[in-house]
């Protein structure tokens, strides 16, 4: 499994003189199918959420649209396909649960608005990029009670897609900070009464240890990767999670889950 805090610099190497690069670079064109949201939890959360701008479209089949009609008053207009006719419109083996949604933006919020005041437990996300995981953690987040997540702008996977799926609801549950720089975040956090406390594997004192009642920024690094060098350095503190000899790896996702009860815990 993923280590969930072995630090590295992040330092992006480039040619120096008289060097070239290994090849030339080629961005993948982004899948049209990655902007959907489909799923029937993910779909009426985005539909009620009154921070979204309309709906783009929403295809559902002839059941689910009455039902949609049903729960959720006031939609907008629905178009009717067929189960096999959403599939299409949607990456390969993406469960629709014949529903599906091109939303409207859902603005990223300011970070001195999603931290004031402080109180409670915020998410910061160290280049996590697995859309799974970050779905899974928002779920963890709605779950438990968070005030909201923050995300490295250039390496955080839209919140749409397979994303919101896997969060089932939580993508409009869950407010969401889009930050440049982390480190300049964490000093801002303190700034405003946050204490930041990094998961690193090879931290010393388990993490029920270090956690109180202070407001409190859970900060988790990426998979294989775990916490950069200059973010672990502008956290508070380093904790590991207690777990068994032999398997103190964590998925990310399974670390912010454990991280967020035991913060909430302390902070009742």
């Amino acid at each position: 499994m993923a280590r969930h805090g072995r630090r590295n610099d992040g330092r992006d190497w480039s040619p120096g003189p008289g060097q070239a690069r290994s090849g030339p670079r080629h961005r993948r064109p982004r899948d049209p199918g990655v902007d959907w949201i489909w799923g029937w939890r993910p779909v009426l959360a985005a539909l009620a959420n009154p921070a979204r701008r309309p709906a783009r479209r929403l295809v559902a089949t002839a059941e689910r649209m009455r039902r949609l009609g049903a729960e959720q008053p006031g939609a907008p207009a629905c178009e009717v396909l067929d189960g096999a006719e959403i599939g299409r419109l949607l990456p390969p083996g993406a469960v629709h649960q014949g529903v599906a949604m091109l939303p409207g933006e859902l603005e990223a919020a300011a970070l001195e608005d999603l931290a004031t005041p402080a109180r409670g437990v915020l998410l910061m996300l160290d280049q996590v990029t697995d859309p799974q995981n970050v779905g899974a953690v928002l779920r963890s987040a709605a779950a438990f009670g968070a005030r909201g997540l923050i995300v490295q702008d250039r390496h955080a996977p839209p919140f749409s897609g397979a994303l919101a799926k896997a969060a089932a609801g939580a993508v409009d549950a869950i407010p969401h900070c889009r930050e440049v720089n982390l480190a300049r975040a964490l000093d801002r956090l303190a700034d405003l009464g946050w204490r930041g406390v990094g998961l690193a594997e090879e931290a010393a004192a388990p993490l029920a240890d270090v956690l109180d009642d202070r407001p409190t920024v859970l900060v988790l690094g990426s998979e294989g990767e775990g916490l950069r060098r200059l973010v672990s350095e502008h956290c508070d503190a380093l904790a590991r999670i207690a777990t068994q000899p032999g398997f103190a790896s964590l998925n990310v996702s399974a670390a912010a889950a454990v991280a967020l009860y035991e913060a909430t815990r302390a902070a009742r």
